[in-house]
This record gives C-alpha cells, structure tokens and sequence, in this order.
C-alpha cells in the first residue's frame, strides 16, 4: 500500500472518531463537517490505492 494512502487512510479514521465525539457532545455542525471530510479522506485512499496498484507493474523511467 502507497505511503500516502495510508496516511490517507489514517486521516480517515481520526476523522471518523472525531465526528463521533461531535456528536456525542452534542455539536451537530461540527459532526457533520468532520463526516464530510471522512468521506473526502477515504475517497483520497481509495484513489492512491488504485493508483499504487496501477502503477506497480508499469516499468517506466519517469515515474
């Protein structure tokens, strides 16, 4: 797994817990906002996932 999609995956889960926090203190906006940015981060690791494994049989020189 890409670097990057771990740290990706790692936002994503902080986020998660977060959001529950908010709602458990009873902060309904902020709750929201940080599902939103959940969705936004697991999206993030999805693509770099993908990306990684597109990537891992191309031999190419530049990148």
């Amino acid at each position: 797994m890409p670097r990057l999609a771990l740290y990706a995956l790692v936002v994503c889960l902080l986020a998660v817990a977060a959001a529950v926090v908010s709602f458990v203190r009873g902060s309904v906006f902020i709750g929201v906002v940080w599902v939103l940015l959940a969705g936004l981060s697991s999206n993030m690791t999805w693509y770099y996932v993908k990306r990684g494994r597109a990537g891992a049989g191309d031999d190419s020189v530049t990148g």
